[in-house]
């Protein structure tokens, strides 16, 4: 397989670092011309340093104005919009009884509503510059409960849904639409919830380690993650509409 995306210009949310920096590394490497979007704006230059061809825009993914600037100087920039990853996202750590209603809107702002903003402004552009994909980053956590991560797991099922319906509203607009489905990924927002999982399950220091050796066999790379992607990015996936790669090591495969 190719991956080539020579000419072509591509869009990241949460660009800056760990998923979404491995995304935008792998869209680079393939010839994109890259916009890493992320709050944090001196991260989001940072990354974008260390990439060819990379511009970097702060945008607040909540924010529609944004979003639609974001997409707006991406096109006046590059003069085309070929690839949208809306891969920005947020965790929480709290069972439902617990958790608050300010908590819940707020993951679901950055979640779900940032996906529909970035399928709602850069789709347009997309089919503008002639046609092109919409990745969206979801989890494996959509597919089933899970439990102390129920918001984030409702929002990426919610994710997974978007994904389906845009891609038959867009398919004849020569626009494709899927989503990735990552498992347990090593990334700072998977470990920095190590210890609180723990706790909260009743598990051992180190129980978490031999959960996720017992589902899914081993943690995620972000790699691996960007690798899935890039193949739904580019043309060797032309086929591939509505669609969800689950990429977890064959946790949801099994009932243990």
């Amino acid at each position: 397989m190719s991956h080539n995306l020579e000419g072509k210009t591509a869009i990241v949310t949460g660009g800056a670092n760990g998923i979404g920096f491995a995304i935008a590394q792998h869209l680079s490497d393939a010839g994109a011309n890259v916009v890493v979007a992320d709050l944090d704006a001196a991260a989001a230059q940072a990354a974008a340093d260390q990439l060819a061809n990379a511009t970097a825009i702060a945008c607040d993914v909540r924010d529609e104005e944004q979003v639609k600037s974001l997409v707006e100087q991406t096109v006046a920039t590059y003069g085309a919009l070929h690839v949208m990853v809306p891969n920005a996202g947020i965790g929480d750590f709290s069972p439902i009884v617990e958790l608050d209603l300010k908590t819940w809107r707020h993951l679901m702002s950055v979640n779900l509503d940032g996906v529909f903003l970035s399928i709602r402004y850069a789709a347009p552009a997309i089919i503008a510059s002639g046609g092109g994909t919409i990745v969206n980053v979801a989890s494996v956590t959509a597919l089933a409960g899970t439990p102390l991560i129920g918001t984030y797991s409702a929002s990426k099922a919610a994710v997974v849904n978007l994904t389906k319906t845009a891609a038959i509203e867009l398919r004849a607009h020569g626009v494709r639409v899927n989503a990735v489905l990552p498992g347990f990924i090593e990334t700072q927002l998977v470990t920095a919830q190590v210890q609180g999982f723990e706790e909260k399950l009743g598990l051992p220091e180190g129980g978490f380690a031999g959960m996720i050796a017992q589902g899914q066999g081993r943690f995620g790379t972000v790699d691996e993650v960007a690798k899935a992607v890039l193949f739904l990015a580019g043309e060797d996936s032309s086929f591939c509409n509505g669609s969800g790669v689950v990429l977890d090591g064959g946790l949801n495969a099994g009932l243990f």
